[in-house]
């Protein structure tokens, strides 16, 4: 089990995300914590889980390599990912386990989003992906997907590292650079390799808190546009984005008819969704359009 933080203002919240899986009704878990960068909260932390595996980077690479340090540091057969601001049901490692005696070579489960400010109405489920939660669309049962969602995601260790871990170019922020896509772009990679995608499991639950900060519209607006902008990345590195082509299809069209039909009968807040769909739909795709144009000179 890997969980990366950095911020000392996490500290409740990472030492919640730990004992939540220490409690998990599956026992056999090794937990490895890499503290990204910050010497004092690498003690704090020390302090706290003195038995517990932590490791401390020189310095503050991001995301997505202190994830790959920590599945050096892991000797487990299955590594998983959880984010020091999620809590995970009792079961989620049992149920995880679940797909990979089944034959998985990864597997993943649903985000729950846990409201810590008042959930807001007018943000549609179909765009709960950019507060880190499972988004309408994803199926309601067992069933082989591209990619689930970082803080409930996990490898065969021995795939993960022949795929090389995750691309450090797809995750991190550098200056006003906010790449995204760090698990699609690796899961799409592993599907291309081994013709088999993430097991997806529902009943393999994790909680992501979400924070007054993050359902602020200029933070949507600016996830937006750079998740549009790290897909155009991708596809330069993968070669396509079938699966967010497909999506955008089911959004515009599924999804806008039932709104529609719904606003005609008189739903107010049906109308409200549909103007955010139109407004996020229009800013990923002026990021892509965007990313599109750089790609070719950070390729070049």
């Amino acid at each position: 089990m890997i969980i990366a933080t950095y911020t000392p203002n996490m500290f409740e919240h990472f030492k919640e995300c730990v004992e939540s899986i220490q409690n998990q009704s599956y026992k056999d878990v090794e937990i490895i914590c890499i503290i990204d960068g910050n010497k004092k909260y690498f003690e704090r932390i020390k302090a706290e889980f003195p038995d517990m595996t932590i490791h401390l980077n020189e310095k503050n690479y991001g995301l997505l390599v202190s994830r790959n340090k920590g599945v050096e540091l892991a000797s487990g057969h299955v590594i998983a990912f959880i984010d020091d601001d999620a809590v995970a049901d009792k079961n989620w490692i049992e149920e995880l386990v679940k797909m990979y005696k089944a034959g998985a070579i990864a597997a993943g489960g649903k985000l729950l989003p846990l409201w810590l400010t008042k959930k807001p109405s007018w943000l549609p489920e179909e765009f709960y992906w950019m507060i880190g939660a499972t988004h309408l669309g994803f199926p309601k049962k067992v069933t082989e997907v591209r990619n689930t969602f970082g803080s409930n995601l996990s490898f065969k260790r021995d795939v993960f590292l022949e795929l090389g871990g995750f691309n450090i170019m797809m995750g991190g922020i550098k200056g006003s650079r906010m790449l995204q896509s760090g698990e699609t772009e690796l899961c799409e990679r592993m599907r291309k390799a081994y013709g088999k995608g993430v097991m997806y499991n529902p009943n393999a639950v994790v909680y992501h808190k979400i924070f007054e900060n993050r359902i602020k519209l200029s933070f949507l607006i600016k996830r937006a546009f750079w998740q549009g902008y790290s897909k155009a990345v991708m596809e330069k590195i993968v070669g396509e984005i079938k699966e967010e082509e497909f999506y955008l299809k089911f959004l515009l069209r599924a999804c806008l008819s039932v709104r529609i039909t719904n606003m005609l009968k008189g739903s107010v807040g049906d109308a409200i969704k549909i103007l955010m769909i139109l407004l996020f739909s229009f800013i990923v795709g002026m990021g892509y359009l965007r990313g599109c144009l750089n790609s070719k000179k950070l390729f070049s």
